[in-house]
């Protein structure tokens, strides 16, 4: 087997490049539909003959499935960067060819922002990461039990205890907006309450400290995540289907792609992993404050068989097979 430190300094000169980006630079070419971050990835319409660029969200998971895919990409002979950016703006990246692929299509939920891109063709679904998820709002087990709630329906009842906030995430997600729609409708009786966008991490932080306080909140919850098993989350009924939940994790990719290199598409169509893998990514990332390069590069190490299998039929850029480049024969 090979070992994967021989290409660790490669992929760092290639992440610093595009990480040197400041946001500010990023947002304003992506919003007006230009184009944006260096001309390897968001310059043109095609970016390099092997470049690929992988757009995401500040989330654990994400972050570190766009590592491990950078890792093996760049094995294999491409140029992988990953850029930071907002779902709609990421959608936007992918739907002008600004960008070629996005790991975490949480579905349903991400439909608003992607249905119609996929409708018509200018956002491609090009295979299914991860099966199982649930995404809704929710609250801790202990407050459930507490306070008799189990429904979106229940909230309302008890808003003096909640201070009428649900906590969010970062301005612009779906699940905020979602929320933010139900406020607008004042269904479940919520007409009164606000959401609290902030930040994954912030949101985090912020029921770590009610929940130490024994503090009753209700925040945006996802599985899989360690949140579920430390608060043993109740994800909240939701009888009016006002929320629409999620059931899986896909991969997009720029129309076109398949056709231009199928060899890419193919391995990207491949990449699956299961929930119990995605929450400890997340909590080596987020509670032991490991960083990706460390998390993805020991996971490979140890799961040469997954790769493999991601990589059967993959070649290299040059030809070669691309499961004996990355994890040798």
């Amino acid at each position: 087997m090979l070992l994967f430190d021989s290409f660790r300094g490669r992929l760092r000169s290639i992440r610093g490049r595009a990480l040197a980006l400041t946001l500010a630079l990023l947002l304003p070419p992506l919003l007006a539909g230009c184009g944006g971050g260096d001309s390897a990835s968001f310059g043109s319409s095609g970016g390099g003959s092997d470049s690929v660029r992988l757009v995401q969200q500040p989330w654990a998971d994400l972050v570190v499935e766009n590592r491990i895919a950078s890792d093996i990409l760049t094995e294999l002979g491409y140029s992988p960067s990953v850029q930071d950016v907002s779902v709609p703006l990421g959608a936007q990246a992918l739907s002008t060819g600004k960008a070629d692929a996005y790991l975490g299509n949480w579905w349903p939920s991400q439909k608003p922002v992607y249905g119609k891109l996929i409708d018509d063709g200018s956002v491609a679904v090009t295979g299914t990461l991860l099966t199982g998820t649930q995404y809704a709002p929710g609250i801790p087990g202990a407050t459930a039990k507490k306070l008799g709630i189990t429904s979106l329906a229940d909230l309302a009842a008890h808003g003096d205890a909640f201070k009428h906030e649900i906590l969010g995430i970062e301005p612009g997600s779906p699940g905020n907006q979602y929320i933010l729609d139900a406020i607008k409708k004042n269904a479940y009786g919520l007409g009164k309450w606000k959401l609290v966008q902030s930040s994954t991490e912030a949101m985090l932080a912020e029921v770590t400290r009610r929940v130490a306080k024994d503090e009753p909140v209700v925040f945006l919850a996802w599985r899989p995540h360690w949140m579920v098993v430390k608060w043993d989350v109740t994800f909240l009924a939701d009888p009016q289907k006002v929320w629409p939940g999620a059931g899986q994790i896909r991969v997009l990719t720029r129309s076109g792609l398949k056709k231009d290199d199928p060899n890419l598409a193919r391995f990207l169509s491949q990449i699956t992993i299961d929930p119990a893998t995605a929450s400890e990514w997340i909590d080596a990332y987020d509670n032991k404050k490991q960083s990706a390069e460390k998390i993805a590069s020991s996971w490979m190490a140890d799961h040469p068989e997954v790769v493999k299998k991601w990589l059967t039929g993959v070649k290299t850029v040059s030809g070669e097979d691309g499961a004996a480049a990355v994890v040798g024969s």
